[in-house]
C-alpha cells in the first residue's frame, strides 16, 4: 500500500479524541480530523465510528514531519461512485385519477357548510364586542 496524496487505503481506527480519530494504515498512523468523518455535523466522533473499526480512508496531505492527512468522508464517497451504477428512472408520469363530478359535490357542499359555520361564529363574537364597547 502505497502512501500518496489522493490514494484511497485501508486502515483500522486505534484511538479516538474529540477531535478526530487515529487511523493505523500498516504501521504508519494518520489523523482524521472530526469535520472529515461523515458529510453532516459531527457532534460525536463516537457515533459514526469506533475503535477497532476498519474504515476507507483518502490521504489528504503528507506534511515535512511525516504526518498524514486523512478523510473518511472523502474516501467513502469516491469508493461509493467507483461500485454505483446510474439509479433507473422511470419517466412516464403516474396516471391521475380524476374525482367523479359527485365527489366534487360532496366535497364542496361540506367546504361551504364548514365556511358557513365559521363565518356564524365570527359575526357572534364581533357582535359581543361591539356590544361590550357601547355599553
Amino acid at each position: 500500500m502505497t502512501l500518496e496524496v489522493g490514494n484511497i487505503v485501508e486502515g483500522t481506527v486505534v484511538n479516538i479524541t474529540n477531535f478526530g480519530a487515529f487511523i493505523d494504515l500498516n504501521g504508519k498512523t494518520g489523523l482524521v480530523h472530526i469535520s472529515e468523518v461523515a458529510d453532516t455535523y459531527v457532534k460525536d466522533i463516537k457515533e459514526f465510528i469506533k475503535e477497532g473499526d476498519k474504515v476507507q480512508v483518502k490521504i489528504l496531505g503528507i506534511d515535512d514531519n511525516g504526518k498524514i492527512s486523512l478523510s473518511i468522508k472523502q474516501g467513502v464517497a469516491i469508493e461509493q461512485k467507483r461500485s454505483s451504477r446510474p439509479a433507473e428512472v422511470e419517466w412516464t408520469a403516474p396516471e391521475k385519477k380524476k374525482p367523479a363530478s359527485s365527489d366534487f359535490e360532496d366535497i364542496m357542499s361540506k367546504f361551504m357548510k364548514e365556511s358557513e359555520e365559521i363565518m356564524s361564529d365570527y359575526k357572534k363574537k364581533q357582535e359581543v364586542r361591539t356590544k361590550n364597547r357601547k355599553g
